[in-house]
């Protein structure tokens, strides 16, 4: 005779094995964790790292108008204060070269130094700026260029006085965008429906569908030629390195997360780290060819939305609620 109870019994149970299996991870662990948790002074959301000539000497910036100094390579921080009146600013970029550095943020504000950062001096934008500024690079002396959050491309050679528009037309509300080191630039749409690329001499961005039913999460440009994407569900793509035009096959590293994946960078041409919600931390030895998660962060409280090499002894990743951590060693493959 059937019974709805002893149904319904089976379909849970049946749930919970599910539901196990699926918080179960068979990706190998990094044999060290090269990750040190470093204490700031804050809960705010930080946004962006950057270094002077110094290779000591780094400022961080956040939510809140949050700026901080480091003088010791990133092991300690120090907040200071910016005199912007009673408005608070998300701070989303910084960037140097030598000592100076500039500074983006919203709603619409542009900061510039010449000292390391000992002073900041504000540079108004025109009132017609297409959407907010969200990226800024330092080019050299007396040049940058400045993105904003609707896909306006701006460069300036004179210390921000004049900028010149490179692109005709903003490509409309961006969830994310990149630049690589030979000036070109990839953005992913506010949806992540479709994503847009951009290179010296084009007037306009091309736009992109993108190949499978995913949206897309964040992309960006590799070490090694190609572009990387990654997409909801924990998917990971590259390209093939002589033609970014096609796509190799999609990966799954951790296929039983449920947690996305938020960001990728590369600490050399064939070591890539990616990370993600609730702590999560995945590791590549070989180009992305197979995958390892080091467990050792996933204590900490925080979904890690950002990944930083400024070069390949100096990395941090950002998360939320004023978490920073702090590359400290190679990584030894397991």
């Amino acid at each position: 005779m059937f019974s709805p109870l002893k149904f319904w019994q089976k379909i849970v149970v049946l749930v919970a094995v599910v539901l196990l299996c699926v918080g179960c991870s068979s990706v190998p662990s990094t044999s060290y964790n090269p990750w040190e948790v470093v204490t700031l002074p804050t809960d705010v959301n930080l946004q962006d790292v950057g270094f002077t000539e110094d290779t000591q000497h780094g400022w961080l910036v956040g939510n809140k108008s949050a700026l901080f100094e480091t003088k010791d390579g990133g092991k300690t921080w120090q907040q200071k204060s910016l005199d912007l009146g009673d408005k608070n600013f998300i701070l989303s970029s910084v960037s140097f070269s030598g000592q100076e550095g500039w500074i983006v943020g919203e709603p619409s504000l542009l900061l510039h130094t010449n000292d390391g950062g000992e002073t900041w001096s504000r540079i108004l934008l025109s009132e017609k700026l297409p959407g907010n500024p969200n990226t800024i690079v330092a080019l050299g002396q007396q040049s940058a260029e400045m993105t904003t959050d609707v896909g306006a491309i701006y460069r300036t050679t004179d210390g921000g006085k004049n900028w010149k528009a490179m692109v005709q037309e903003a490509v409309g509300v961006l969830r994310n965008v990149a630049r690589s080191e030979d000036g070109k630039y990839i953005a992913v749409s506010a949806k992540g429906n479709f994503y847009s690329t951009w290179e010296p001499g084009q007037t306009a961005w091309q736009g992109h569908n993108r190949n499978s039913s995913r949206r897309l999460q964040n992309m960006g440009f590799g070490k090694d030629g190609r572009i990387w994407m990654l997409a909801r569900g924990g998917q990971v793509q590259f390209t093939k390195a002589d033609n970014t035009e096609e796509w190799e096959e999609v990966q799954n590293p951790e296929l039983s997360t449920s947690w996305g994946l938020l960001d990728l960078a590369y600490r050399t041409p064939e070591e890539i780290w990616v990370t993600g919600g609730s702590g999560n931390l995945l590791y590549s030895p070989d180009g992305g060819k197979t995958w390892q998660k080091d467990r050792g962060v996933e204590s900490v409280p925080s979904n890690l939305y950002k990944i930083v090499f400024l070069s390949p002894e100096k990395g941090f990743i950002i998360g939320q609620r004023g978490i920073l951590l702090r590359y400290q060693g190679q990584a030894q493959s397991a």
